[in-house]
């Protein structure tokens, strides 16, 4: 039987080691199976198999602008730790079409694989009909953009390294309140995407918390590009600002046409605004557009500067968070893997279980009790064609 004696202090991910020099403390295992379970633990780990992932992202469809980048970052992120040594890993990324059927589909070939643990899906909508069969076969899973309530509720197997629309969006109205002197909003709302409505729950329940008056709510299906009528009706409320909960692909001609019939009052909306592809595509019409983020790009994190200049360099464009929160979901699982020396599943999900503090492009990263990602928090304004800190 494969003994373990784990180092009580196991330094990060190998991604860390391998840019700082830190040095982790060893470790020694008496005997190795070969496979998956390997020996030593942290930087010393070696494992002669690679380490299959499976990774179901939103590469077509509705959610193709966020789905592009967790694959580019994920490859970039594999590539990078496979250079380090001791653990390889082997990537497989299939679309899920922004659709929960192909997606179940996908996650079924994953789990029916050797697959160690799955990554995604890009939408919590998905994540709801997907994680429940991940859940069942006993797969671990790691959400790197999965933000609506109820996810990890799925059980003990699901993990996330994003924070939830209940974390940001408190802070993003708090900040709106207390920089603009927001009084009475007008909410627009998707009320047919898990976390859209999960956004708009957590934009009421802080709305309320700051003594905000919401003059009227709006909905509005994920598939609308025609926001003309709701705008002139929230633009004859004379509210303050109005409050969006909404994927990209409805973001940028919402906020486009709101300026085109005279709304110049601040827009505050959730996590699916934060995208350069709002800044691309509403162009002057993001501007002073208000976004809570869960990461910052401006940050001189050693990790994340060099990551910026790396998926740069290779894509020939910017990342965006969705795409800085799949490259840290692989530091994660490297730091998991390397903690416990193992791509078995049983041992990943024990070992995902006890992160804590890892260093990653987000900053340190931990998972709590819930499996639910606790780290630093931001709120950011549209200035001059930028996502910029709202102070």
């Amino acid at each position: 039987m494969r003994r373990k004696l784990l180092s009580a202090a196991v330094c990060g991910s190998a991604l860390l080691l391998a840019i700082t020099g830190c040095t982790a403390t060893s470790s020694t295992d008496s005997t190795t199976s070969g496979g998956l379970t390997g020996s030593g633990s942290g930087a010393d780990c070696i494992i002669d198999s690679p380490v299959s992932i499976g990774a179901a992202f939103s590469l077509t469809g509705a959610a193709a602008q966020y789905g592009a980048g967790q694959q580019n970052a994920l490859e970039l992120a594999a590539a990078d730790l496979n250079k380090v040594g001791g653990v390889s890993y082997e990537l497989t990324i299939e679309d899920d079409a922004t659709d929960p059927k192909q997606a179940i589909q996908v996650f079924d070939s994953f789990i029916a694989s050797d697959a160690s643990i799955i990554v995604g899906p890009t939408l919590s909508n998905t994540a709801k009909q997907t994680d429940p069969i991940a859940q069942d076969a006993q797969v671990p899973v790691l959400g790197v953009s999965n933000t609506a309530a109820g996810i990890t509720e799925i059980g003990d197997y699901i993990f996330r390294n994003s924070l939830t629309e209940d974390a940001v969006i408190p802070q993003t109205v708090k900040a709106a309140v207390d920089t603009l002197g927001v009084k009475k909003v007008v909410v627009m709302y998707s009320n047919d995407d898990a976390f859209t409505e999960s956004g708009y729950q957590a934009f009421a329940a802080a709305l309320e918390d700051q003594n905000v008056e919401v003059v009227d709510t709006l909905t509005f299906s994920k598939s609308d590009t025609d926001f003309r009528a709701l705008l002139n009706k929230a633009k004859q409320s004379a509210a303050d600002a109005i409050v969006v909960s909404g994927l990209i692909d409805a973001a940028v001609p919402l906020v486009s046409q709101a300026r085109e019939i005279g709304i110049d009052t601040p827009i505050i909306g959730g996590n699916g605004f934060n995208s350069p592809a709002l800044l691309a595509g509403a162009g002057a019409a993001a501007e002073g557009v208000i976004v809570g983020a869960a990461w910052n790009s401006a940050s001189d994190n050693e990790q994340n500067v060099k990551f910026i200049a790396d998926y740069t360099a290779a894509y020939d464009t910017a990342p965006d968070q969705f795409a800085a929160q799949a490259y840290a979901g692989m530091q994660i699982i490297d730091h998991a893997v390397r903690s416990g020396c193992s791509g078995e599943r049983e041992d990943l999900k024990a070992s995902l279980g006890n992160v804590t503090d890892v260093a990653t492009v987000l900053g340190n990263v931990r998972l709590d009790e819930n499996r639910d990602a606790v780290h630093d928090a931001l709120v950011q304004i549209v200035q001059d064609g930028k996502f910029t800190i709202l102070n």
